[in-house]
């Protein structure tokens, strides 16, 4: 019989390698999905890549909740087997599915209406507002799917069971990848429906992922006596998680509004980086996802080491990765744009743009490692500090300024900000470490 998983014992190194490569081939999936529903997209109709592009905020937003809250469920659930407490982790996990559920419908709900203020705010094109709306309304009515497979495999993940996580992932990719050109262009008697058939292929990718799940990752809430108790706290938790990925959604918006004012292909390129940054960011984001469960039942267990272990191991192992990105956003930028366009104005101002974008990749590791790091062993605020002044102070505000002297020094936003950031993480971890709970005297032995 395979041993568990042991977080307060096993070599830390040991763990990330366990749990990493799973995840990583999950996120390669995802990432490869992401590409080629794009590549789809746009041999259909180019506007369809401006369309992704300005929609591609509010999927972010999406998961953002979906993941946020259940980086709560994992965060507690974690912390409390931490200190010998399986039963009250459980009752975590059962709230989960309801908690999510109405997450799901208010987000549904708002964005049905906020879309078309939305997109007329992107692009002065009506067939591309047109194509937003159309798109974005069938993703957040259809993401229940996204929402349930997203706590159900935080739950799983608190457990250490990453490999039903993964191929639940894999399936609901190859889902998508199978259905997108089927109903985007259509086959035999099967009328296509363009950027439509796309969104509808990602739903049910979706509830794919969330099906697999399903059978091993929900859990019955035992009561609703503690209900808002318990919701109260997943909260506490994972807001800053969701705080951190709503950012985001906030800071490419914002980014795509100081873009839209040079041209619809200034957006497209914007969109066609944040594409292949999601093949490109496996390494940072499988290891956000398999050191959340290590920080949080060892520095609940006071093993303060084991959490410096884990925090320079997932640095290391992301600086080694995020360089050969680097490397392509040198080298063949042109090459990666032309995978999805054909634009010349689009490869034009795209290949500048990633040659800026892949001098930010290595100071990026930390600037979004050490908000992961913060979150999981309770010092919320540091984190959500670290990712406002990221995401709001410095992204959208340098953005600007850069702007107003041409697009070519715009792009200069991504490395001072990712520069900054991480130096400011480097100083929040060293007075964070000062704190009396910290002290060396106290440590607890590997």
């Amino acid at each position: 019989m395979k041993r568990e998983i042991d977080f307060g014992n096993d070599p830390v190194t040991g763990i990330i390698f366990h749990l990493a490569p799973p995840v990583m081939l999950a996120q390669l999936i995802q990432a490869l999905y992401n590409i080629v529903d794009s590549l789809f997209v746009g041999r259909y109709d180019e506007r369809g890549l401006t369309a992704l592009s300005i929609i591609y905020p509010v999927q972010l937003l999406m998961i953002a909740l979906a993941v946020g809250t259940g980086v709560g469920v994992n965060t507690v659930m974690a912390a409390k087997m931490g200190m010998g407490k399986s039963k009250e982790a459980q009752e975590y996990a059962g709230v989960g599915t309801p908690f999510i559920l109405g997450v799901w419908a208010v987000f549904a709900l708002v964005f049905w209406f906020f879309l078309p203020t939305y997109a007329g705010w992107n692009t002065d094109s009506p067939e591309i507002a047109k194509q937003v709306i159309l798109y974005g309304r069938i993703v957040c009515v259809g993401g229940i799917g996204l929402f349930l497979e997203g706590i159900w495999t935080k739950i799983l993940q608190a457990e250490g069971d990453v490999k039903t996580p993964m191929t639940a992932q894999i399936a609901g990719a190859l889902a998508n990848v199978i259905l997108d050109p089927l109903l985007i262009f259509g086959v035999g008697n099967l009328h296509g429906f363009g950027i439509g058939g796309a969104a509808v292929a990602t739903i049910l990718g979706q509830f794919v992922a969330a099906a697999i799940v399903f059978k091993k990752g929900y859990r019955k809430a035992s009561s609703a006596t503690f209900f808002l108790h318990h919701v109260k706290k997943i909260l506490a938790l994972g807001i800053p998680n969701m705080l951190m990925q709503s950012a985001y959604t906030f800071y490419i918006m914002g980014l795509n509004l100081i873009l839209s004012d040079f041209s619809d292909q200034a957006v497209t390129a914007l969109g066609l980086y944040y594409k292949w940054q999601t093949f490109f960011f496996i390494p940072l984001g499988s290891m956000q996802t398999c050191i959340v469960p290590i920080l949080s039942y060892n520095y609940a267990a006071r093993k303060i080491r084991r959490c410096r272990n884990t925090l320079f191991s997932s640095i290391g192992f992301g600086l080694a990765l995020m360089f050969l990105g680097t490397l392509c956003f040198e080298l063949i930028p042109a090459q990666m744009l032309r995978v999805f366009s054909k634009d010349p104005l689009v490869i034009e101002i795209g290949s500048l743009g990633f040659h800026f974008i892949g001098i930010s990749f290595l100071p990026m590791v930390t600037s979004l490692i050490f908000p992961v790091y913060f979150q999981a062993v309770g010092a919320g605020v540091r984190s959500c500090l670290l990712t406002i002044l990221r995401t709001m102070v410095l992204f959208v505000p340098l953005g600007y300024v850069f702007s107003r002297y041409g697009l070519s020094l715009f792009w200069l936003t991504f490395p001072i900000t990712e520069t900054i950031t991480t130096l400011v993480g480097i100083i929040f971890y060293v007075t964070f470490m000062r704190h009396p709970y910290h002290d060396e005297g106290n440590l607890t032995k590997l």
